[in-house]
């Protein structure tokens, strides 16, 4: 199965041939505004506090919802150095991955490809997935999930390095 890649902004397919123009929709495609992470405050321990009580802190990283409607959700999205996310799919959602920084390996259905900035992928509904930071410094994307739900129980976990 060939999978849409785009590879600095350029469409290919994962075996190497271009996309031709008009394969894809152009209607789901959305220009997201990056913002930077969030500047540590020089009181750590505050800051600290803050953060162990935000919900988007994860053991791979963090997040940040950029905006949400009922019709999709936008997420800019950081991972740690040799970290990854759970192995995992969803019923309801697809997502459109977009790096903004690093290098990361990401496997979509059991095959692998090494993406970075400027790179981005689409995943459809029921895709098995994950992204990886294979880098030495975080890799930012955002993600744009469209579909009917958008919340964190729609996660079928099949692998996961935190035993969730």
């Amino acid at each position: 199965m060939a999978v849409r890649l785009y590879k600095n902004r350029k469409e290919v397919w994962s075996d190497g041939r271009e996309a031709r123009q008009g394969t894809a929709n152009p209607s789901t495609r959305v220009q997201i505004p990056f913002r930077p992470p969030v500047e540590i405050p020089p009181d750590r321990k505050d800051w600290e506090k803050r953060m162990a009580a935000d919900e988007s802190q994860r053991p791979w990283g963090r997040y940040e919802i950029l905006q949400e409607s009922d019709s999709f959700k936008v997420k800019t999205i950081w991972v740690s150095p040799g970290k990854r996310l759970s192995y995992q799919r969803h019923q309801k959602r697809a997502e459109h991955w977009f790096i903004v920084q690093g290098h990361a390996r990401i496997t979509l259905n059991g095959d692998n490809f090494e993406m970075g900035a400027g790179d981005s992928i689409d995943i459809e509904v029921g895709d098995l997935h994950r992204i990886e930071n294979i880098g030495s410094e975080e890799v930012i994307f955002v993600e744009v999930q469209t579909g009917t739900y958008f919340g964190e129980d729609d996660i079928e976990r099949i692998g996961d390095d935190f035993g969730r």
